[in-house]
């Protein structure tokens, strides 16, 4: 397979992980994240660092928000490894306010299917 093939396949892969990411968090489905997560990976929002099992039972509750929306995302593959870059807007349940976040998830090509390793959110509420 060609190298242009092999990134335009992993880059749909990708963004199609990117958007399951995001729909799995705000529906607080903890089962769909245990099958995009790697076994060491680990998660930093503003304070906190969390491993695999403490965000999927972090996951697993009620969010604090709606309508979370994908405004724009890059995605980098460099070899085994992509990083996607993104930005998103949500809705505080508490009171009201738009809020934006800012994103990196890293993802690694493990045994051939990509995982996410990591991420990483700048997002107030969250």
């Amino acid at each position: 397979m060609n190298d242009t093939k092999q990134s335009a396949e992993d880059l749909a892969i990708l963004e199609q992980l990117n958007l399951d990411y995001n729909q799995a968090d705000q529906a607080s489905d903890a089962k769909r994240f245990s099958e995009l997560l790697a076994e060491d990976f680990i998660v930093q929002t503003p304070g906190v660092t969390r491993n695999r099992e403490e965000f999927l039972e972090y996951i697993a509750k009620p969010r604090p928000f709606k309508d979370l929306a994908l405004r724009d995302f890059k995605i980098r593959i460099l070899s085994d490894v992509a990083l996607i870059h993104g930005r998103a807007t949500y809705t505080m349940l508490s009171d009201g306010v738009e809020q934006e976040a800012l994103y990196t998830d890293t993802y690694q090509k493990r045994e051939g299917t990509w995982v996410c390793v990591a991420a990483c959110a700048i997002a107030p509420g969250a």
